[in-house]
């Protein structure tokens, strides 16, 4: 299959059934999801610990970690990660988990998209993803300052491999692992699913029905001010970690 990028917004492209493979935003797309916002609730006003806030300040997973490089500036890439463990980080405090399980949480969303090969749907990446960050944790939990248990390193990588898989598709084994790690993929699957705002399709946005997750409508609109802001700003030039910590300090969640 053709990798060589398709002329025209992703936006354009969606309506005509012609998604590249790797999928990179632009200032139509952008302005179309900014034309196209919900009428949401407000967002309460996030209020995260301290070591949530760390993890959130340190550096986006870097390219060497994606499979494929060329995603890391993509849809699935580095903005995506980020933006995914700042709402992981929101719905943990929602959840009031403790300070393992919410950290754990984080670092399973900025990863959970690594090994994508592409930016299609790609069945089985988060089993890929599951792998590497079991065969990397020490790199991974170095990165972001934690300590790479191995309590931590099974529950973000049951995490991992479960979050492209929906709840009425596990296997009996998928119920299985799930009970073991059941909040802190819970929390990785609804984050993921509030980043949908970046995709160029209405049908594609969050829906409630897919997740598990009471907090899930509150947080809404924080997800949909992230991926507007942080999507305009890199577009405007910034890095695109730098994009997502100014568009996370904006809506103050930094």
């Amino acid at each position: 299959m053709s990798t060589t990028p398709l002329a025209g917004s992703l936006i354009d492209l969606a309506a005509q059934g012609r998604l590249p493979v790797h999928q990179y935003m632009d200032h139509a797309t952008v302005t179309w999801i900014g034309a196209n916002r919900p009428d949401l609730q407000p967002s309460p006003m996030p209020h995260l610990r301290p070591l949530l806030r760390a993890l959130l300040s340190c550096d986006g997973p870097p390219a060497i970690w994606w499979a494929e490089t060329r995603l890391h500036t993509s849809l699935h890439g580095v903005r995506h990660a980020m933006r995914t463990a700042a709402l992981a980080a929101v719905l943990a405090e929602a959840n009031n988990l403790d300070d393992t399980d919410a950290a754990t949480a984080v670092l399973a969303a900025a990863v959970h998209d690594c090994w994508r090969h592409d930016d299609k749907d790609d069945p089985g990446h988060g089993a890929r993803a599951a792998i590497w960050l079991a065969a990397n944790a020490d790199t991974v939990c170095n990165h972001y300052g934690l300590t790479a248990t191995p309590r931590r390193i099974v529950q973000a990588a049951t995490a991992v491999r479960l979050h492209d898989i929906p709840y009425d598709a596990f296997t009996t084994a998928d119920q299985s692992d799930h009970a073991q790690a059941e909040r802190v993929t819970d929390i990785v699957k609804a984050a993921d699913a509030l980043d949908r705002y970046r995709l160029p399709k209405l049908k594609w946005w969050p829906a409630s029905r897919y997740v598990r997750e009471p907090a899930f409508d509150q947080t809404r609109a924080l997800a949909f001010d992230l991926v507007l802001v942080s999507e305009r700003t890199a577009l405007a030039g910034a890095d695109g970690a730098a994009a997502v910590r100014y568009a996370l300090a904006e809506k103050s969640v930094l």
